[in-house]
């Protein structure tokens, strides 16, 4: 019998049988979660069932996030609803300001080796600890709050080799980003993408994340990472080092396809409107004016990235006709960076802040775009209306072409 990739194998563990691509099985599930967004629709489907409790209420967390603070009525009286849930059924709850539900995950709650199932596109982003972290419908997270378990068909794998030295000052967002133009945003339909190579050896769990966080935006079901040593020390700085596991690929799994990369050859990328497969180099968009820079989100949000922004802002100022807005991923990256001296920089280049959270991304508060206005983003999805207007322009980009072009005030690296 061959070898098994990584999906396969944290799979298997939760079946307690050995799992194939394209079988449906029923699995446990470590940890669930929701955001404001899908959480209400969660709940009620919950309460449909009629368990009268949930399967594992200390690993049931319910995000406030994406509309954090509240811009609206309806979505304040949503956010009751979040709360109210929690209290009574003792889920955890993280409220405004406490981050974005997919950092928060990582810094907290997802070990190696597990399955966590969330309510929204990017719970992805956990991959990159060895989980195997997958977005689903509120009705499937309100099984797995109930039964504590969820269905699924065993996705195939594409290998994803990356080797070689990137260039200065790009990025692994540069790397997610070259990858989805090269394969498509459905190149990876219902695929697990698994990360390997020296590249990948060589990252920091920061950049990884940002990998795994994307690789729904080709398609893909999850995206993941074998563990390691920066695994173990990420773990460790969070308190939680005794969770460690190690999760390896077989080197005799079969993959449904292979796709090696030398990352220097890769430039500075941008996602441009309306699809983030339509991928071209920086260089080739000095010509784009922008209007908005914003700097978060669960893609680039981290203190890795911050630091980024500060370097390049350092002494300087954004350009007078862009808004330059920075939302820190959670308070525990908010803290550092005004413990390094992030945010003074910022204020002195004019930037303006947000609560640990989503921010614009999502297009409910905080930067909603006017008609024809242009955003460059550290974000992953730039869809005509993501930012709240179906008129506005949304590039997509590292920080480091972000801070570039929020002092420029047009796109550049």
């Amino acid at each position: 019998m061959s070898g098994l990739t990584l999906a396969q194998k944290i799979i298997s563990k939760h079946c307690d049988k050995t799992v194939s691509p394209g079988e449906l099985v029923i699995a446990r599930v470590d940890v669930a979660a929701v955001q404001d967004g899908t959480g209400p629709l969660t709940i009620q489907e919950f309460k449909k069932l009629s368990k009268g409790k949930l399967a594992n209420p200390k690993r049931t967390i319910l995000f406030i996030d994406h509309a954090a603070p509240s811009p609206r009525k309806e979505l304040s009286n949503s956010h009751i609803i979040i709360r109210d849930f929690a209290k009574e059924y003792g889920a955890v709850l993280s409220d405004i300001g406490e981050g974005v539900c997919h950092q928060r995950l990582v810094e907290s709650f997802v070990n190696p080796g597990e399955i966590l199932v969330g309510a929204d596109s990017h719970t992805c982003t956990s991959g990159a600890l060895g989980a195997f972290a997958t977005g689903m419908g509120s009705t499937d997270i309100a099984v797995a709050f109930a039964l504590g378990k969820t269905w699924l068909k065993v996705p195939a794998s594409y290998k994803i080799i990356v080797n070689g030295k990137f260039k200065q000052n790009v990025s692994s967002k540069d790397l997610m980003l070259y990858i989805i133009g090269k394969i498509g945003a459905d190149g990876a339909t219902y695929k697990a993408l698994e990360f390997c190579g020296e590249t990948i050896k060589n990252m920091s769990m920061a950049e990884r994340f940002t990998l795994a966080n994307m690789a729904v935006e080709a398609g893909a079901k999850a995206g993941l990472f074998e563990t390691d040593e920066k695994t173990l020390e990420f773990l460790k700085e969070n308190g939680r080092e005794n969770n460690y596991t190690e999760v390896k690929m077989d080197n005799d799994a079969i993959y449904e396809r292979v796709i090696e990369i030398d990352v220097s050859e890769i430039d500075s990328c941008v996602s441009c409107p309306h699809t983030v497969d339509n991928v071209k180099f920086a260089k080739e968009l000095n010509n784009i004016k922008i209007n908005q820079v914003f700097v978060g989100t669960c893609t680039n949000g981290r203190i890795e990235d911050l630091r980024v922004v500060a370097e390049v802002l350092k002494g300087k100022r954004k350009h007078p006709e862009v808004r330059l807005i920075i939302v820190p991923a959670s308070p525990k990256v908010y803290l550092q960076a005004v413990k390094e001296g992030l945010m003074e920089i910022f204020v002195k280049a004019g930037a303006s802040f947000l609560p640990a959270g989503c921010g614009p991304c999502v297009g409910v508060h905080g930067g909603i775009l006017g008609d024809g206005e242009v955003c460059l983003a550290t974000q992953n999805r730039n869809f005509q209306g993501r930012m709240g207007n179906t008129k506005g322009f949304i590039y997509l980009a590292s920080p480091y072409v972000a801070a570039k072009s929020a002092i420029a005030g047009y796109i550049t690296d």
